[in-house]
């Protein structure tokens, strides 16, 4: 079964200071994001002159705050994040598969990304009503995020344009994608378990059933722009925090399991590369099954 619900500390003190300095520093990074948004939308007028310049504005723009909220989870609460699993060199161009579990994953990936020097290059699959959304959704317009509404059929052109600016402008990439298509709950993993029953697939425990056309056409897409792709998992300690109790500070350590795929030994055909991502789900549920035993990959 998926971990359970982070709780709250017992200690009052710990929950009020939690609850004051949680929300200066959610109306501090908001702000900073408005601001940002401003400047973001005013660098249109250089687009039509160069978008090399653009991209590279808005490049150092999420590099700057996103880089802000991951200083703040490290510097105001100290929150520690432990990598295990392979190597990842520094700058490569990636798609990035992770389990998905609560919204603090996200600020775990961005702080995996900081220390691969490519927070600025991070690209998300994210559903299309964010892109309404004042702050995130406004900023990630900017920066060739691939909106999607899980029809595959209407998706598909649209995303098939969006890695060709990318490929075009030879644009530094990771792209991250919850392959699962939602954030975990007991809910969705009966609904995935009886899904994995019925078409005779392997039955998860931890994960979903992910969803295999979006990965497969990324990776056939964009095969002759990445060096590799990585498969990151996700553990917490204690339960999963929902993002006010990341701000907040009631988490203090994550871990991240990370293999890494160089792209020649991915295979090339859609049925085999949809068989490669199921399997990696099926290892990624083995993975938490012992991590929640153990406490430890």
């Amino acid at each position: 079964m998926p971990l359970k619900p982070l709780r709250d500390p017992q200690g009052i003190f710990r929950r009020v200071t939690g609850t004051l300095v949680g929300s200066l520093a959610a109306i501090f990074l908001f702000a900073v994001l408005i601001f940002f948004n401003s400047l973001q939308t005013a660098s249109l007028v250089i687009k039509p002159f160069s978008v090399t310049a653009f991209r590279a504005f808005n490049r150092w723009a999420a590099d700057t705050w996103w880089g802000l909220c991951v200083k703040v989870a490290a510097r105001v609460w100290g929150v520690k994040i432990k990598v295990s699993g392979d190597n990842v060199p520094m700058r490569e161009n990636s798609v990035v598969i992770s389990n998905h579990q609560e919204m603090p994953d996200i600020t775990v990936l961005m702080w995996y990304a900081k220390s691969k020097d490519r927070l600025g290059d991070l690209k998300w699959f994210v559903k299309d009503s964010i892109k309404y959304f004042p702050g995130i959704g406004w900023g990630m317009l900017f920066l060739d995020c691939p909106f999607i509404k899980r029809d595959w059929t209407s998706d598909k052109e649209y995303i098939k344009k969006v890695f060709q600016r990318i490929l075009k402008g030879r644009v530094p990439l990771w792209l991250v994608t919850f392959a699962e298509g939602t954030r975990i709950t007991p809910g969705k993993l009966k609904q995935s378990r009886e899904f994995a029953e019925k078409n005779s697939l392997f039955v998860p425990r931890h994960v979903l059933i992910p969803r295999t056309k979006g990965f497969v056409a990324t990776v056939s897409e964009m095969r002759q722009h990445l060096d590799a792709v990585y498969d990151v998992t996700i553990g917490y300690i204690d339960g999963v925090p929902t993002l006010w109790q990341w701000i907040k500070g009631y988490v203090r350590e994550v871990n991240l399991h990370v293999r890494r795929y160089p792209i020649e030994s991915m295979p090339s055909g859609e049925t085999e590369l949809s068989d490669w991502l199921m399997e990696r789900f099926k290892q990624k549920d083995e993975l938490l099954e012992g991590y929640y035993a153990k406490g430890q990959w």
